[in-house]
């Protein structure tokens, strides 16, 4: 519940704190009082965004600060999950700066926007005039049913296959969108892949090494006519550089006793004669070798001629890339393959997922329709407690042909308030007051049947008077008797059944208006707001009797 709630320079509030009681909490007060401003203050722990519009004072922060007791809530859990302290007396703060940042903690651990939002939403649950539009939604009754019928861990378990089998289907859509690609193409692969492989591109080297051949092959006869000039030139029978080069040598020895450099140059001449032999020897071998083969010439252009086409065909610049571009080739072609192969395994994975998911969903709506009799009941029993004893309200479900993120159930609820008309859909036929009046029968409905937060009801009363809002304050003050409630209210036939009342109320200090609030400690300072709240102003002593007379009631 919540204990205590603290403002300060937030709107028309300068500074605020105000206890609030278990059971029932009225709050009232004149029209523009500020009782909305003090809900949107309390809306900042609940996550709500907000701006520098917030804060009276510019050059100030603003702070909002709840004080919980939540060791009834079961949120030990949650506050492990999220890493923080667990205390059974619990605050959540927000605070805005002058520049604009906004800052959450809880129990003074900062948190994001996101995390103090989960948990204020498990703490307080403001229904204001705008939820009570939600009544007419198909989501909002669907939520209904199972907040009465189904267990969360069965929705969320339903929830999760769902989500799988949808995160399943979209893999499988992905899988076979590839492998029709890539099978549309799988001819043209083969063909690529066939005239690749028929080339027998082994060797990176193999085009350099050809492209030397023929080079070698076309200039055969140049090649062999210089080397048998360099043969001839070396060693002519007339004149012969390697004749004479080793005579020379033999010359140089006979002074070598007289010229002491001789000995070193005698020595470099039979060097030069050496050299002059063994390179006169490989030219000789070499112009053995060299043919001219027009058949090999021909052999290797074709060779040539295929690879240059395959690298122009394929925007190659080597035989590297040409074997490369094979693999890859190759790859897509098994990867067509073991697209079948994984196509086969989703299918039978989705399937099992599918079968699960039917199950599930069939377990939703057998609870679900169960719980419907029941509901439709104690809906009707609480709005003839509010003056509506006509009132009719049918669920009707329908079975949809696909499944969603709730299931395959549709819920529709059909309301009359009056017998000579057939039900229909609330949005179309419920007034205002009616709308109240039935929201409040299903806020009753859900405190049955599973423990609520603290709720505060902004004018659910709103559209009603008389011995119905009497009424309507009976069954609020049966709600307070298991979960908190705070009412802000402007009838005094509500506010008179609150086991603490308190007023909003606006003064002006220094010239500026504030916002504040005050509770009510005695009989005779609520009996004079009640009055107030019957007879304006002009309160009377037959006013004051009839407002004791609504306290005793």
């Amino acid at each position: 519940m919540l204990a205590k709630l603290t403002i300060s320079n937030y709107a028309l509030i300068q500074q605020l704190s105000v206890e609030f009681s278990s059971g029932l909490n009225t709050v009232t007060g004149e029209t523009g009082a500020g009782k909305s401003i003090i809900l949107g203050a309390l809306g900042l722990i609940l996550g709500n965004r907000a701006d520098l519009s917030v804060l009276k004072n510019k050059d100030e922060k603003c702070i909002v600060e709840g004080l919980f007791e939540i060791e009834n809530y079961r949120l030990k859990q949650f506050f492990e999950k999220n890493d923080l302290d667990y205390d059974k007396r619990t605050i959540l703060r927000r605070e805005i700066a002058p520049g604009g940042k906004s800052r959450a903690f809880i129990n003074d651990t900062p948190v994001n926007l996101k995390t103090i939002g989960k948990l204020g939403l498990k703490l307080i649950d403001i229904h204001s005039q705008h939820k009570t539009l939600d009544l007419g939604t198909q989501r909002f009754q669907l939520n209904l049913i199972d907040e009465v019928s189904v267990p969360d861990k069965t929705l969320n378990e339903y929830k999760t296959v769902y989500k799988r089998y949808n995160q399943l289907s979209q893999e499988l859509k992905e899988l076979k969108d590839k492998s029709e690609k890539v099978n549309s193409d799988l001819d043209y692969y083969q063909f690529q892949f066939a005239q690749l492989e028929e080339a027998k591109l082994n060797r990176v080297g193999e085009q350099e090494e050809l492209e030397a051949e023929l080079e070698k092959l076309t200039h055969a006869e140049e090649i062999k006519s210089s080397f048998a000039e360099v043969l001839y030139l070396l060693d002519d029978e007339q004149f012969s550089a390697v004749r004479n080069i080793k005579e020379s040598s033999k010359i140089l020895a006979r002074v070598q006793d007289y010229v002491h450099e001789a000995p070193g140059l005698q020595k470099r001449l039979e060097s030069a004669f050496f050299e002059l032999k063994d390179i006169w020897e490989e030219i000789g071998s070499l112009t053995e070798k060299i043919e001219h083969k027009p058949a090999r010439i021909e052999e290797v252009n074709d060779r040539l001629n295929l690879i240059y086409s395959l690298q122009q065909k394929h925007n190659a610049a080597s035989i590297s890339e040409l074997i490369e571009l094979k693999n890859n080739i190759e790859g897509k072609i098994a990867q067509a393959v073991g697209f079948e192969e994984e196509i086969g395994d989703l299918e039978n994975q989705l399937e099992y997922v599918l079968e699960n998911m039917e199950k599930l969903a069939a377990n939703l709506s057998l609870a679900r329709k169960k719980s419907i009799p029941d509901i439709e009941k104690a809906v009707v029993e609480d709005l003839k407690q509010l003056g509506m004893a006509k009132a009719r309200l049918r669920v009707v479900h329908q079975e949809l042909p696909g499944f969603t993120l709730s299931g395959k159930d549709s819920i529709s609820f059909l309301f009359s308030a009056n017998p000579d008309s057939e039900p229909a859909e609330i949005s179309k036929i419920a007034s205002g007051g009616e709308m109240s009046r039935l929201m409040l029968a299903i806020k009753n409905l859900l405190r049955k049947s599973k423990k609520l937060p603290t709720i505060v009801f902004d004018e659910i009363d709103s559209g009603i008077s008389g011995e119905v809002a009497i009424k309507m304050g009976n069954i609020l003050k049966e709600f307070a008797s298991s979960t908190q409630i705070i009412n802000i209210t402007h009838l005094p036939q509500v506010a008179a059944k609150g086991d603490s009342h308190f007023v909003v109320f606006k003064l002006e200090k220094d010239g500026k208006t504030h916002t504040s609030i005050k509770k009510l400690d005695t009989e005779n300072e609520r009996v004079e707001e009640l009055a107030k709240m019957v007879s304006g102003e002009g309160v009377t002593d037959n006013t004051l009797e009839m407002v004791r007379e609504l306290m005793k009631k």
